[in-house]
């Protein structure tokens, strides 16, 4: 799949940064805090990738209600320095790097809340290679995949970036299927959170970031 692509979408966890730990420590208190018991380090990666409120729902099999206020709870063991337990997968940076050298676009489409992919991608000193940045929004209204990915886009468009080949990099299901449902391909990257049941949306799935630059660059 060698092309040349004229916008580049990147997922957030899983993708960019190695988050799991920061979001399964804050879930754990979460759990904890409401007096749920509190699921396995395996059960919670689960919850890395989708919306919470989907997560809390599907997962935990809370009803709405109890998921917002869930989400929430959440929310507030995972903001500043607790969000901050995560690191760039090796190679990211260098990647990104390349793509904002070679002029071409890069939005960040994350499920997580706006605000708080903004505050990483500072901490980590990456914001300068994104012309866009988009998660969810604070009541959620943003929150699906798909809905993110159509923000992103707009936003890209609104930029007056060649919107004629864009592609999304994720590594679960979801950003695939908010891909397809943009109708962009998607490709997964084995590092993150998925498994390998979840790529069969994708255009393709890779290993390295190595063959992640060859697909995106050539």
């Amino acid at each position: 799949m060698t092309r040349t692509w004229s916008a580049i979408l990147f997922d957030l966890d899983g993708t960019i940064t190695d988050s799991a730990p920061a979001i399964t420590s804050s879930l754990a208190r979460t759990f904890a805090l409401l007096g749920r018991p509190v699921p396995s380090e395996v059960e919670l990666l689960a919850y890395v990738g989708p919306p919470m409120i989907a997560a809390f729902q599907e997962y935990a099999g809370m009803t709405l209600a109890e998921a917002t206020a869930a989400r929430a709870v959440y929310r507030t063991e995972y903001q500043g320095a607790a969000s901050l337990d995560t690191a760039v997968f090796p190679g990211i940076a260098g990647l990104l790097e390349r793509i904002h050298a070679a002029g071409i676009p890069i939005a960040l489409a994350t499920s997580k809340p706006e605000l708080s992919a903004i505050e990483i991608l500072t901490h980590f000193e990456l914001t300068q290679y994104f012309t866009v940045v988009v998660g969810a929004s604070e009541d959620e209204v943003r929150s699906a995949k798909a809905d993110i990915v159509a923000e992103a886009l707009s936003r890209l468009d609104a930029t007056g970036a060649n919107m004629s080949a864009p592609v999304l990099v994720g590594d679960r299901i979801y950003d695939a299927e908010g891909a397809a449902a943009n109708g962009i391909p998607a490709i997964l990257v084995e590092w993150g959170y998925g498994s390998p049941a979840e790529a069969g949306e994708a255009t393709a799935v890779v290993h390295s970031t190595d063959q992640l630059a060859k697909l995106l660059l050539g």
